[in-house]
């Protein structure tokens, strides 16, 4: 299993730099690494006190990004390090201001592990949710370096858990303990003989309590919302916009409609415009005086949208129609009624959203429309539930840095 690990971990990064020659964001992944270890120990100081946060992308930064913050509060003489394996978190989160370094991760081989580990010398590592990489556990653990898992989430399928997947279970040894997400993630790690471990909670719900109290405000949104009731597509592909598009054109009336897509290209804009007939408007084109007449808007950027729900009133959240659910807590937090597609087991608080009476599961346009039409008188009631549901489900950041 050793030695399949170290051929996949390879052959993943020679595709990745086969990729690279035709794929922008796979280029961005090999760029990113050239010379990362002169990079790194050019950088770093000697003297430095690290602690080191390892995300796999944006959605882990935003669960790490509680701890990382409050970390920082509770130590200020440590310096903050935080490594992404994927471009989709660098490249947003590279200037991010509590941090003191960013970097990409060196692909997982023993040697990059030694000297990275070497290099950086961390007091303290944490790695959020699903990174486990196997080399660079062992270096910490042979190091004796505390090294913590957050938000963690195990699921039977897992190769943990796997009759064939020793190996693999060995690699949760190297953790000195486990800050999971649920009950069913002790019960799992129990089963295999770990019991260093403590729901905490999902640290994404402190994350967004705390950025619902105090939002930044957007006056093109606030005046497009004007005094009617907004639907929005949240982080969307193609099944929540084909959805949104035929709801609005047989119920126009009813609600003005934002797309803020998944996918923000140029070719996928226009995509979006044809579906409504070109009747909407870009936010980038959008100005106060022009906004006020306008039903569709479109998000054609990036890093605004957990402030839009803050004038939205029902969220169709991507990513349920493939198995790759978007942040509902972002919408959640402001009261919004949370719709999504039916793929959505592996989140487990899609699940108890739903439980609580604030989210909605369709499978198609006519669903979406029925139901649509059934929680309108509910609204207000639903916004308050979930509100709620976010604050009651708060203070994971506060269980894991008591522990630490």
């Amino acid at each position: 299993m050793k030695l399949i690990y170290q051929i996949s971990v390879l052959s993943y990064s020679s595709l990745i730099h086969i990729a690279s020659f035709f794929n922008p964001k796979a280029k961005q992944w090999v760029e990113g690494r050239k010379n990362i270890f002169n990079l790194i120990a050019s950088t770093i100081k000697p003297s430095d006190k690290i602690a080191w946060f390892h995300c796999a992308s944006l959605g882990e930064f935003e669960q790490g990004k509680p701890v990382i913050e409050g970390f920082k509060k509770k130590y200020p003489d440590h310096k903050i390090l935080i490594t992404f394996f994927s471009p989709s978190g660098y490249e947003l989160r590279k200037n991010y201001g509590n941090a003191d370094y960013v970097f990409y991760l060196p692909i997982d081989t023993k040697k990059n592990a030694k000297k990275f580990i070497k290099t950086i010398q961390p007091n303290v590592a944490f790695f959020v949710k699903y990174e486990f990489w196997n080399f660079y556990l062992e270096e910490l653990f042979n190091k004796k370096i505390p090294t913590y898992l957050i938000s963690g989430v195990f699921r039977k399928n897992q190769l943990f858990f796997k009759w064939y997947g020793a190996w693999y279970k060995k690699m949760l040894a190297y953790f000195n303990h486990f800050f999971l997400q649920n009950k069913a993630s002790e019960n799992l790690l129990k089963e295999i003989g770990y019991s260093n471990a403590t729901i905490s909670g999902d640290t994404r719900f402190d994350r967004v309590y705390e950025n619902s109290l105090s939002p930044e405000e957007l006056p093109i949104i606030k005046a497009f919302k004007s005094d009617q009731k907004i639907i929005i597509g949240g982080s969307s592909w193609p099944e929540e916009e084909n959805i949104l598009a035929k709801y609005y054109q047989s119920n126009q009336s009813n609600f003005k409609l934002i797309i803020a897509p998944h996918n923000i290209s140029e070719n996928h804009i226009q995509q979006i415009e044809k579906l409504f007939n070109n009747n909407c408007i870009r936010h980038s084109e959008a100005t106060l005086k022009n906004i006020g007449t306008q039903n569709v808007l479109i998000i054609d950027n990036i890093g605004i949208l957990s402030n839009i729900y803050q004038y939205t009133d029902i969220a169709l959240i991507g990513g349920g129609f493939t198995g790759a659910l978007h942040n509902i807590l972002e919408p959640t937090s402001f009261g919004n009624t949370i719709f999504f597609g039916p793929k959505h087991q592996k989140f487990h608080e899609a699940q108890n959203l739903i439980n609580a009476g604030g989210a909605i599961t369709i499978s198609t346009e006519f669903d979406f429309a029925k139901s649509i039409n059934e929680i309108i008188p509910k609204l207000d009631i639903i916004k308050k539930q979930n509100i709620a549901f976010i604050a009651n489900n708060k203070g994971a950041t506060n269980i894991i840095l008591s522990k630490v």
